[in-house]
């Protein structure tokens, strides 16, 4: 039945290609930043409601959705969910590709739709949970509190990139702003430094993100940073207010799913960097998938585009890569992988159950102490010394 599933799956996929095309432009021709994905929002629900998905417009949050579909075998099974993303960058657009991702997530979903009506045997439910505000907003881990992977048994996504690998590190990550408040007698400004170049100003403002490997470290490493400013405060007789913005947490990669994913994109003649067990050098960036990698089994790989050299994620060579016609095949495929890698999860009790022990082993905090754990990340801290 794989090498059958696999051609059904590429059939799909490939029947549906010139709609997937147009909801990629669509996405890529109306960048809106993060929780003003109106326009996506609507679009995307109408497209898969009228696919047959039972979809809840507004989901949470104002232009989150859920766009589900329950196996007519059967909806007693698993839940997979297929993560997407359609947030663009200020100024530059889709730099970082979520047209794509929009794309290979509906994709794999309409193949997985299909599978489920050929193959009665095949139980569960497939869910394409539209998550807004990825940059700079961490727009996952709201609706995560809000119960969104309630009954979740997996989540998956696929992230464009000028390379393919399928398991790589993503900082841990938060955002700091810091106000400094006094009478007017040191002028050490960044993001607000008064209007008049003569006149020192009574308040300045910074802005910082703090990076480390892993959310245990970024914590400490936040605490030390704290420090400093506190520190500084004191010295100059200064109030310091500090506020913490909503952390990214590392991505905990899942292997068991992860080889799967790999296992199908190489039936595909994809090749990737992390191959043979190579190792490959963490990122500096960080996405909120890490966020839903603390709480199910999930996986975050990469997929190559021709990018230029420069043209990295977040570059305006990277918004044009995104809509050219050169991307449509890899995304294409990287749809096909997921939905292979979704039916597996969903035909597959043993693949399921060796996912789940390899999360339950990690030891990472379960979902109501993992919300103590991001509130410490999270919360607000105000320090006033005078």
């Amino acid at each position: 039945m794989a090498t059958d599933l696999k051609e059904f799956v590429h059939s799909v996929v490939e029947a549906n290609s010139q709609d997937l095309w147009e909801l990629s432009r669509f996405v890529w021709e109306h960048p809106e930043l993060a929780f003003s994905e109106v326009q996506c929002h609507d679009w995307l629900t109408d497209f898969l409601e009228r696919r047959g998905f039972t979809v809840t417009r507004r989901y949470l949050l104002d232009t989150a959705f859920r766009a589900e579909f329950d196996a007519p075998g059967g909806q007693e099974g698993p839940c997979v969910v297929l993560l997407c993303e359609y947030d663009a960058l200020p100024d530059i657009g889709h730099a970082c590709g979520h047209n794509l991702i929009a794309e290979s997530s509906v994709g794999a979903a309409l193949a997985v739709v299909e599978a489920m009506k050929k193959y009665r045997d095949i139980r569960g439910k497939v869910v394409v949970l539209g998550t807004p505000a990825e940059e700079s907003h961490c727009g996952k881990e709201p609706l995560i509190r809000k119960g969104a992977l309630s009954g979740v048994d997996a989540a998956i996504m696929a992230h464009p990139a000028p390379f393919d690998v399928v398991a790589i590190g993503f900082a841990a990550t938060q955002k700091l702003i810091v106000r400094f408040k006094g009478k007017s007698a040191h002028a050490g400004v960044i993001t607000e430094g008064g209007k008049s170049p003569n006149v020192i100003p009574e308040m300045t403002e910074m802005i910082f993100n703090v990076r480390a490997l892993n959310s245990k470290e970024l914590i400490e490493l936040r605490r030390r940073v704290e420090a400093c400013f506190r520190a500084a405060a004191e010295a100059t007789g200064c109030s310091v207010d500090l506020e913490r913005k909503t952390s990214y947490m590392n991505v905990v990669h899942n292997v068991a799913i992860g080889e799967t994913y790999r296992k199908h994109a190489r039936a595909f003649g994809v090749s990737f960097l992390d191959d043979d067990g190579k190792n490959v050098a963490p990122l500096g960036g960080a996405t909120d998938c890490g966020n839903v990698s603390y709480r199910v089994p999930a996986i975050h790989p990469l997929f190559g585009l021709r990018a230029d050299k420069g043209s990295a994620n977040h570059t305006r060579g990277f918004t044009a890569i995104a809509n050219a016609v050169d991307s449509q095949q890899p995304t294409l495929l990287v749809a096909k992988v997921l939905a292979l890698t979704a039916l597996d999860l969903l035909r597959d009790a043993e693949l399921l159950d060796e996912a789940k022990r390899e999360f339950e082993a990690l030891k990472l905090p379960p979902e109501e102490s993992c919300k103590p754990r991001c509130n410490e990340l999270n919360q607000n801290s105000h320090v006033n010394k005078q």
